[in-house]
């Protein structure tokens, strides 16, 4: 299938997918927590994959059956594999501008030392770049890329198409408990992601079944420490913890606007307040959403926030 969904994402709205890379997996890297599985064909070389007519025709067919209604924020590279080893992803991009919907790719950025890769990515209205680790060992370990790549390489590339980019650069990092989730590590993370200088860096966590079955969600005091040193480097994080909400924030229901909000941002107790006022509910429904396991209560440098509590 080229063209799923539409999907809801905290990222782009409502997004309809397109996977530009057919199965099995073909990636330039295997990571620990993809969902997706083991890559299969672990390769650097781009290559020619859907013709960008094909592409067209796919998605073309696909919006032509939707309600009016149901109309798609953006157009989505999110592929089974890394979108950017097509070597027609420019071309396609070009294709689909047709619609007059945005066009986001969504890649672990480990071949942006390819000038072709650069320019096809330039053409997309919004990227996202995954950084998951500042520190080579641990890149090494949950991403495990191709043994050709280079990861001082990987790195200035990422301040290279940074610099030359100029749509809605983002960022993504995912958290994987004793592996890059220690305060040290994140620290180092966001100081890399602070050169890159993104509109919004996304802190995530595994939610579905990762690609070995020993990786596991940091608990929720390590991803709120996350987000106060992204914070406090100057960045604008947010939180993807995979509860697709909309109406994120005040609303008129308090439970709704509690839960939406704890998925995103951590809410601190002064905001928290005032959100109770503004919704005029009673402050016990904080207790009812702590005891129900809908929400945590963490503390970070002396204060006390709320965060959405994970799926068990």
């Amino acid at each position: 299938m080229i063209s799923f969904g539409p999907v809801p994402s905290r990222r782009l709205g409502i997004s309809l997918g397109i996977n530009n890379i057919p199965t099995p997996k073909i990636c330039s890297y295997s990571c620990i927590y993809c969902q997706v599985g083991v890559t299969k064909k672990h390769n650097i070389i781009l290559q020619q994959f859907y013709k960008p007519e094909v592409i067209f025709k796919k998605v073309k067919k696909h919006l032509d059956s939707l309600d009016k209604n149901n109309k798609p924020d953006y157009l989505t590279f999110v592929a089974n594999g890394e979108p950017t080893l097509d070597i027609n992803l420019g071309e396609s991009i070009e294709r689909l501008k047709e619609f007059g919907i945005p066009i986001a790719v969504i890649t672990n950025a480990s071949l942006l030392n390819a000038t072709e890769v650069r320019n096809n990515l330039c053409k997309a209205d919004w990227v996202s770049l995954k950084v998951d680790s500042a520190d080579e060992k641990v890149w090494r370990a949950i991403n495990r890329p191709h043994i050709l790549l280079d990861f001082n390489t990987y790195k200035e590339n990422l301040f290279l198409f940074a610099k030359e980019y100029r749509g809605s650069l983002n960022t993504e990092t995912m958290l994987v408990k004793d592996v890059n989730d220690n305060a040290l590590q994140i620290q180092d993370t966001a100081d890399l992601i602070k050169q890159i200088k993104p509109t919004t860096s996304y802190i995530s966590i595994p939610t579905r079944p990762p690609a070995l079955n020993w990786v596991n969600k940091p608990d929720e005091e390590s991803l709120n420490q996350a987000y106060q040193i992204y914070l406090n480097a100057g960045i604008n994080p947010e939180m993807i913890l995979g509860y697709e909400g909309s109406n994120m924030g005040y609303t008129g229901n308090i439970i709704k606007d509690i839960v939406n909000i704890c998925s995103v941002h951590p809410i601190r107790e002064d905001a928290m307040q005032q959100l109770l006022i503004k919704d005029k509910a009673d402050s016990r429904i904080v207790d009812y959403l702590i005891n129900n396991h809908s929400i945590r209560k963490v503390e970070y440098n002396s204060t006390v926030y709320y965060i959405r509590q994970f799926q068990k």
